[in-house]
């Protein structure tokens, strides 16, 4: 599949954002626990976690024939993000302040996002290939 500049740019986006928060959430785990009442576990983790993917991400986006399967997987795993992490505050797993609850549902919001232009982008270089 050809990547429309539309799918490689949703890609790019998404790889940024989930470097730069992966990368906040690891070298600054203590000091945005302390803002938000996170546990300082959960964010390094977290951004354990958002490294490698922003660096799949990125490569998936530089690619010229993106495969179409791992595209989907990156839509899948954004959804997945969103609901785990609308699902800790939901549940209870985490009792952050205000501003932790706004730090996970901005993120959840923003991920969902870019789960829905991934997959509007995807649609595109799917019509365009037919």
């Amino acid at each position: 599949m050809n990547a429309s500049p539309f799918l490689r740019r949703a890609l790019l986006l998404d790889a940024a954002a989930s470097g730069a928060t992966g990368a906040l959430m690891l070298l600054a785990a203590g000091p945005l626990a302390g803002l938000t009442q996170l546990p300082p576990g959960l964010l390094r983790a977290a951004g354990a976690v958002l490294i490698p993917y922003a660096a799949f991400v990125l490569w998936l986006a530089r690619r010229p024939f993106p495969a179409r399967p791992l595209v989907l997987a990156v839509i899948a795993l954004n959804v997945l993000w969103a609901a785990e992490s609308a699902a800790i505050l939901a549940l209870g797993w985490v009792v952050p302040n205000a501003l932790g609850q706004a730090f996970v549902l901005g993120q959840a919001l923003v991920v969902a996002g870019f789960a829905g232009v991934q997959a509007s982008a995807l649609r595109g270089a799917r019509a365009l290939a037919a």
